[in-house]
């Protein structure tokens, strides 16, 4: 039957720079993100490498893998799975990989010297210089993830106010101030945050007492303003179709594809 729909859901978690050799993959920022650092052999130390204790993400293409804190397979160590780790907080590990080796496959180990399970990924390597093949891309769809969470953004506007009999502004010392004890309040905690509240009065009546004139001959001065903004939605993988001999195929990227993808004869993602 033609045009048959296989939903293969394969997991291209790495670009291609990095896939040709890599049997993990480590990224200095969580999501896979950042700069990289792929291995197929041990590392002993890598210190030697530029990349010590800054990997926050972790991608297993096959066999099993143990990362440590210090040089040597010492300190605390993680037995990582085949697949995508997309933070290392979780298992304490985060930003203190200093080694990393592959472990025997005839090894066995208890239940908890392993991380977590990892989301699936799939080896799309070449293999053997199998031939390879341009597939046409059908679709692409980004696959939101959660939101982040939200946050407080301030300026300033000048703003036109009224004087007393007196001439002195005193409502916009007033204001001033109470805008700057509500930012300080978000600071801190404990006596932390009361220090932070009486800085932030005394930074808010400073912009409260900024009084000038416009052209017009009215009396401004500055008001910090402050608003929530919701946290932004990120990206967390595509969703691609592809047809390969009239045949529907479909994976995940980390990247949006081209027009194209490459595959071997039988219609699998290569790279």
């Amino acid at each position: 039957m033609n045009h048959i729909f296989r939903s293969a859901m394969l997991v291209a978690a790495i670009s291609a720079a990095t896939q040709a050799s890599a049997a993990i993959v480590l990224y200095e920022n969580e999501g896979f993100g950042g700069r990289n650092f792929n291995s197929e052999r041990q590392v002993n130390d890598f210190q030697r490498h530029g990349f010590n204790d800054r990997a926050s993400s972790v991608v297993v293409l096959n066999e099993r893998w143990e990362v440590c804190e210090d040089a040597s397979y010492n300190g605390q160590c993680v037995i990582l799975r085949p697949g995508r780790y997309s933070s290392l907080s979780s298992m304490g590990m985060n930003n203190r990989i200093s080694s990393v080796r592959m472990v025997d496959r005839k090894q066995r180990y208890n239940d908890d010297r392993y991380a977590p399970e990892p989301v699936a990924v799939y080896d799309n390597r070449r293999r053997n210089k199998e031939k390879l093949y341009n597939a046409n891309v059908t679709s692409v769809r980004a696959v939101q993830g959660a939101a982040g969470p939200s946050e407080q953004r301030c300026w300033v506007e000048r703003e036109q106010v009224s004087q007393n009999n007196s001439g002195n502004n005193i409502p916009g010392a007033i204001i001033g101030g109470l805008l700057g004890g509500v930012l300080g309040h978000q600071v801190g905690g404990g006596r932390g945050k009361d220090i932070a509240t009486v800085a932030g009065v005394v930074a808010g009546g400073a912009v409260g007492n900024n009084v000038g004139r416009d052209r017009n001959g009215n009396t401004t001065q500055d008001v910090q303003r402050c608003k929530t903004v919701e946290g932004q939605t990120k990206t967390e993988y595509y969703d691609v179709s592809y047809n390969f001999r009239n045949i529907e195929h479909r994976m995940q990227m980390v990247s949006p594809p081209g027009s194209t993808v490459r595959v071997n004869w039988q219609g699998e993602p290569r790279y």
